[in-house]
């Protein structure tokens, strides 16, 4: 009875979440979707990047001449059946609206390239530039509380039947996809596309966690009263003692936490080894800080 209800709770926390804010993040998905598209058409296609499902797209248009669109809407299709079941009616839904935007999007924005010519052949600046704007789509897309389906439901297909992580599953999917565009396309194109692959996760996070603006410090030392001094009387920061206990030993210490501005990490760091050289400390980036003043 206890499960049940506690089960009913989180659905009911997660349904509050998704609808708060709907109308922002409908917006959000929307311009994220359209750079994606805007993304592909313009920088993606023309260069033969291969990565996804849309990597597909580009070798079927590549070798048969078929509209990316096209191939993108059936692969969706056919990953949203083997969703519903293999992982189930609530994981399905989630993904149907960017399963089906993006290539609409796609199809939506062919025409970019007729009207927008980039005075430029150099394969490297395009893959920057298109990975930059995808990244930052589907960063937005994600934030959103939404997927772009495709390779999304193959990886949680692989993580729950193969029994391995999501990210693993990822580098099994993706990785495939990526290495097929060597035999299609060549050595070179295959470089271009792990390049668009690291740029495209790496945007993604940034526009989801945002720039980290702070840093999160962790320090255990024996001399806590100068390091809390220093802190607080010189940085103007406040600090938190946790109780800690050494996995090996047993002994019980003292971990000191604060957060620092990142302009400030410098003097931080620095101090704490001026006052004990010996001090363990760990920092971490803070994306938010909130509560507390």
């Amino acid at each position: 009875m206890f499960f049940k209800k506690a089960k009913l709770l989180d659905e009911n926390i997660i349904k509050n979440i998704y609808k708060k804010d709907r109308l922002s993040r409908y917006f959000e998905f929307f311009v994220g979707v359209l750079c994606v598209a805007f993304a592909f058409n313009l920088f993606i296609l023309p260069n033969k990047i291969v990565y996804g499902m849309s990597g597909v797209g580009v070798i079927f248009n590549s070798i048969f001449g078929i509209d990316p669109s096209t191939v993108i809407l059936i692969g969706s299709l056919i990953l949203l059946c083997m969703s519903y079941f293999l992982l189930g009616k609530e994981k399905t839904m989630n993904s149907i609206l960017g399963s089906l935007a993006v290539p609409f999007m796609i199809k939506v924005t062919q025409f970019i390239p007729q009207y927008i010519k980039i005075d430029t052949q150099d394969p490297l600046l395009l893959t920057l530039f298109g990975a930059t704007i995808t990244g930052f789509g589907l960063g937005l897309v994600f934030k959103a509380g939404y997927t772009t389906g495709g390779t999304d439901i193959l990886n949680q297909i692989v993580s729950k039947y193969f029994h391995m992580s999501l990210g693993s599953a990822m580098y099994c999917t993706d990785g495939l996809i990526v290495a097929s565009s060597f035999f299609f396309f060549g050595a070179s194109k295959l470089l271009y596309s792990i390049i668009s692959l690291y740029i495209i996760s790496i945007m993604t996070d940034k526009v989801i966690l945002g720039i980290s603006s702070s840093k999160a410090f962790y320090i255990i030392t024996d001399h806590e009263t100068a390091v809390k001094k220093f802190i607080m009387e010189h940085l103007s920061h406040g600090v938190t003692v946790l109780d800690g206990r050494g996995g090996f030993t047993g002994n019980h210490q003292k971990v000191i936490m604060c957060i620092i501005p990142t302009k400030e990490y410098f003097v931080a760091k620095e101090g704490i080894r001026a006052i004990d050289n010996n001090a363990f400390f760990l920092v971490t980036d803070a994306y938010e800080v909130s509560g507390g003043e």
